[in-house]
């Protein structure tokens, strides 16, 4: 298996179609907040999370969807947006709130990731709590060519997005039959996240707090819960898989 690592959406090569030598998976990963916000949300029984760029999309395929079934979760700049049911804290998602309902969800950086590798065959999302689940579902569809995409920060590089791609890449390794055996780095990107991975992995809050998103959240006000949660390692076995294009559902 070669994994490369690229920051953020607007970093992603053109993906090829099929038959052409394009990645057979893609990992999104935006560990403030949103990849974990949607891991939550499928562990807590959401039904599905339909992920969009832009808002007015949003609007649109949520107003096709029953009322009682379904949820807007809108997020920009790190505040929710005004008006919509949930904002992009893994810890507002609860089962009583989202049981079997379809979360409409649009984010300032992540799901604009997921809107660059929808056309990947086996289209993953990951996070610090899923990271052992997701490395271990790679392996077992024996991906030959993966691509963990990070969403970064309106364009620019997030560190700890780049941590969680280290941490996958790393479990990934570790998840080999023999040691680093058939997993490889495809590229300089993905061996500064394994670093960094190695030198953060046993205090990742304060990681995510240091970097220069966690330092906006702690600006926009108390987000104690929501570090501890994003920063959780290997505490979920959830794995957000597109099921249709633009759909995450729980496998």
């Amino acid at each position: 298996m070669q994994i490369s690592y690229f920051h953020t959406s607007e970093a992603v090569p053109p993906v090829l179609g099929p038959g052409e030598d394009g990645p057979d998976a893609a990992v999104v990963i935006d560990v403030l907040r949103a990849t974990t916000t949607i891991a939550w949300s499928l562990q807590n029984g959401a039904e599905a999370i339909e992920a969009f760029a832009d808002l007015e999309a949003l609007e649109t395929a949520a107003a096709a969807w029953p009322a009682e079934q379904r949820l807007r979760a809108g997020e920009r700049g790190g505040a929710r947006v005004e008006g919509y049911d949930l904002g992009n804290s893994p810890l507002a998602v609860t089962p009583e709130r989202v049981a079997g309902k379809r979360i409409f969800m649009s984010t300032t950086n992540g799901t604009r990731s997921l809107a660059a590798v929808r056309t990947v065959p086996l289209l993953l999302t990951a996070c610090l709590p899923n990271r052992l689940a997701v490395a271990r579902r790679l392996i077992e569809r024996e991906c030959q060519l993966v691509w963990i995409v990070g969403s970064g920060w309106e364009g620019a590089y997030s560190l700890e997005d780049s941590l969680a791609a280290g941490a996958v890449a790393s479990a990934a390794m570790e998840l080999a039959v023999a040691p680093h055996r058939g997993v490889r780095c495809g590229n300089d990107e993905m061996l500064a996240a394994l670093a960094l991975w190695q030198q953060w992995r046993h205090d990742t809050e304060t990681c995510l707090r240091a970097a220069s998103h966690g330092q906006r959240l702690i600006g926009l006000g108390n987000h104690d819960a929501d570090f501890a949660c994003c920063a959780a390692v290997d505490s979920l076995n959830i794995v957000p898989i597109q099921a249709e294009p633009g759909v995450l559902r729980a496998s």
